[in-house]
C-alpha cells in the first residue's frame, strides 16, 4: 500500500513539475529552464543528503555496468521532452502519452530483462492492459 502511495505522489510529483516548468520556458529558453531545473534538484537531493543520508556519496561509482549514471542524462532528456510536450499537447494529453509510453516502456524492460531487471514472463493480461491503454489514447484525442 506504501508503495501504491508513492507511486502516486511520484505521478502528482512529476505533472505539477512539467506543468511549471513549461511556464518558466515562457520567462527564459528551454535549456536555460532546464539547467534550473537540474541544478535545483542537485541542491535538493544534497540537502537531504546531508541531513539525513550521509552514507559514502561516491559510491555511485561503484555501479556496474557504467551506463548506469547516466540517469542524470536521462533527466535533462525527460526535462527537456516534458516541457516540449506540454508546451504543445497541453498538460493532460502530454501526461496522457506519456504516462503510456512509461508503462509500455517498462513492460519491455520487464519481458527482455535489460538493465539489469528480473525477466519476467509474457502476460497476455498485461499486453491487454496496454492495448487498452492505447484505445484510452485515441478516444482522449476525439474532440
Amino acid at each position: 500500500m506504501v508503495g501504491f502511495l508513492i507511486a502516486v505522489l511520484s505521478g502528482v510529483l512529476m505533472s505539477v513539475q512539467g506543468i511549471f516548468n513549461t511556464q518558466v520556458t515562457k520567462a527564459s529558453s528551454i535549456w536555460s529552464a532546464n539547467v534550473f531545473v537540474q541544478a535545483t534538484a542537485l541542491l535538493s537531493c544534497l540537502a537531504v543528503w546531508l541531513a539525513a543520508d550521509r552514507s559514502n556519496l561516491f559510491a555511485v561509482f561503484r555501479s556496474e555496468p557504467k551506463y548506469l549514471l547516466l540517469g542524470g542524462v536521462l533527466g535533462a532528456g525527460i526535462t527537456w521532452t516534458v516541457i516540449k510536450a506540454m508546451a504543445m499537447l497541453g498538460p493532460a494529453r502530454a501526461v496522457l502519452f506519456i504516462v503510456v509510453a512509461q508503462i509500455a516502456a517498462a513492460y519491455l524492460v520487464e519481458l527482455f530483462g535489460l538493465f539489469g531487471v528480473e525477466k519476467a514472463a509474457w502476460e497476455w493480461r498485461k499486453a491487454i492492459g496496454l492495448a487498452v491503454a492505447a484505445v484510452g489514447i485515441a478516444v482522449f484525442q476525439w474532440k
